[in-house]
């Protein structure tokens, strides 16, 4: 497997993780935005500045970035949320949108 497709598969693993604990209801906000923001830090040093892409990759890559900068919003959203039912459909988009982002992930690791 090339460099590039371990740290693709590294994001991957990172964002089903969250997903899991995410869909488990095992995160609190505090724990949410932390790791969210150890995501955003990985997908910064170590995919952004890849350079040797193709430009199917450089879509998904620009897909990734973007979907990462929703799900901080949604994180914030969910903070934000009073009742539960607001926390809970705060939550249910975040687990969506880590569906889309593990999906862009393996999009790429396909051959």
């Amino acid at each position: 497997m090339s460099l590039n497709r371990e740290k693709y598969q590294a994001l991957a693993n990172l964002l089903g993780q969250l997903h899991s604990d995410a869909t488990n209801n095992l995160l609190e906000a505090a724990t949410l935005r932390s790791r969210l923001a150890s995501l955003q830090q990985f997908f910064g040093q170590q995919i952004a500045p890849l350079t040797e892409v193709e430009s199917r990759e450089q879509s998904y890559r620009t897909e990734i970035s973007k979907q990462l900068r929703l799900l901080e919003i949604d994180v914030m959203f969910f903070q934000g949320a009073r009742q539960q039912s607001t926390a809970q459909a705060r939550l249910e988009t975040i687990c969506d949108r880590l569906t889309t982002l593990v999906q862009y992930c393996d999009a790429i690791l396909q051959p």
